[in-house]
């Protein structure tokens, strides 16, 4: 009977531990390809804890502009061969659904996920504006640019947020190599 309450408190303790870090799901893109995945922000997970993004050794987005990213957070890890650059872009189903798109490159030995990512070589971000810009027009649309790797491989993840806590929304995510 001892070890029974023992187990159940032990259960009923695991079940209040939030998780650390999310997991990223491994894809595999290919030079000379474009590559495509298609998913549903329901596949994530709400991310409370957005500090990592504006903390000064990573520098992703302004805490100005967290809103952006309260929704469900998908993450997606893929390895950056030497002397490679890619553009990353999300594609909303809808095109009414507020999506935002980081990606970050480490070492490709680390294991830095956010919400626990206390530096990163890189990192960029793509979310709506809120305002327009002099010669430029955006859409529905995400895209990040200038992830690239010079003499080392790297390996990126990619988070493609909700924005205003948006849980749900269909997607497609492309990631092309431009060299």
């Amino acid at each position: 009977m001892k070890n029974l309450i023992i187990l159940f408190c032990a259960l009923l303790f695991t079940s209040f531990v939030q998780k650390e870090q999310l997991d990223p799901i491994k894809i595999e893109p290919t030079k000379g390809e474009v590559f495509r995945i298609e998913g549903n922000l329901s596949q994530g997970e709400l991310m409370p804890d957005l500090s990592w993004a504006w903390n000064s050794s990573v520098a992703c987005f302004p805490g100005t502009q967290a809103h952006k990213f309260t929704g469900n957070h998908v993450l997606y890890e893929f390895m950056l061969p030497a002397y490679s650059e890619v553009e990353i872009t999300v594609i909303p189903a809808n095109r009414k659904d507020n999506f935002s798109l980081y990606a970050y490159e480490i070492g490709t030995t680390r294991e830095s996920v956010v919400p626990n990512l206390p530096s990163c070589v890189r990192c960029e971000a793509d979310y709506k504006w809120d305002r327009p810009y002099r010669g430029k027009t955006q859409n529905h649309t995400r895209t990040v640019r200038h992830i690239l790797a010079l003499r080392n491989p790297y390996k990126v993840i990619v988070g493609v947020a909700g924005a205003d806590g948006l849980t749900e929304g269909d997607y497609t995510l492309e990631i092309r190599f431009v060299k």
